[in-house]
């Protein structure tokens, strides 16, 4: 009986899996699960490649929160100058088509943070309760998150991506940098595990995921919470730059993957079919 270790399974993971190999031919495998995670539906981002758009391909002069353009994602916006959403098509990233893309139409502060001290510019994600249990959070054997995307934008420097536990109030944050104009970028961000406060597990909101673009002095005013903690406004957004400060300035993102573990696997896509189906469920 001989071994042979491959690499296949976790192809960005120094762990290999074991194949063994019987005398008459036969194998038995034992399969490492990817990050800690499952080998299939590792991500629970719906439409994380930006292909559902039943709303339209574009949305023009938002100041406003709301649902623009791809299904899922989010405008979180309140006085923070005027926007363009799109749908936009992507050509220079292998693998991708589509990406979520907002365009500034009306710029707002001129220096780091917005002129009103509440307003705030983000994309936002929500997700139910129940399709995010595998993270045990609230448990001993809490998992950690593994957050990945491409993000592309005009203005470069560091941007800040928000996990609000919205059940039990609390909330981590990161920070990302934007090191190249107008490029893709991929960026892959592992969060803590958390044993305090468990998700409800039911179809209500139960996690938040907010990348964000702007914000005023009420979101910036404290220390950036790198840990868990109790959600305080100060402590969101704190160091992140103003994409509202000039016309014309845009950010993009794409392959947005959100898995348990420590490990940030190849994006898991899905087929146009199964994303509208799963968009349609909240349409």
């Amino acid at each position: 009986m001989s071994t042979l270790k491959v690499d296949a399974i976790r192809h960005n993971s120094a762990t290999s899996d074991a194949i063994t190999t019987a005398a008459d031919g036969t194998c038995t495998a034992k399969l490492t699960s990817v990050g800690g995670g499952g080998l299939s539906h590792r991500n629970v981002i719906v439409n994380g490649a930006m292909n559902v758009a039943q709303r339209g391909t574009q949305s023009t002069g938002n100041t406003t929160a709301g649902y623009t353009t791809v299904d899922r994602f989010q405008l979180a916006l309140s006085a923070a100058g005027t926007w363009t959403t799109d749908q936009s098509s992507v050509t220079d990233l292998a693998g991708f088509s589509k990406a979520f893309k907002v365009t500034c139409t009306t710029a707002n502060g001129d220096g780091s943070n917005l002129s009103n001290s509440a307003g705030i510019l983000a994309c936002q994600y929500r997700a139910e309760g129940q399709d995010i249990q595998g993270f045990h959070k609230g448990f001993s054997s809490a998992k950690q998150y593994a957050l990945s995307f491409y993000v592309k934008s005009n203005k470069t420097g560091t941007y800040v991506v928000e996990v609000l536990d919205v059940d039990n109030s609390r909330h981590i944050c990161k920070s990302y940098t934007v090191s190249s104009a107008s490029t893709w970028e991929k960026k892959t961000l592992i969060l803590d595990a958390d044993t305090t406060g468990k998700f409800d597990n039911d179809s209500n909101h139960s996690l938040q995921l907010r990348w964000y673009l702007a914000a005023g002095t009420n979101f910036t005013s404290g220390t950036l919470a790198t840990s868990w903690a109790s959600n305080t406004s100060a402590n969101k957004a704190v160091g992140n730059a103003n994409l509202a400060q000039a016309t014309s300035n845009f950010w993009e993102i794409t392959g947005v993957q959100l898995e348990v573990g420590d490990t940030a696997t190849s994006f898991e896509h899905r087929s146009f079919g199964d994303e509208l189906a799963r968009c349609q469920r909240y349409y």
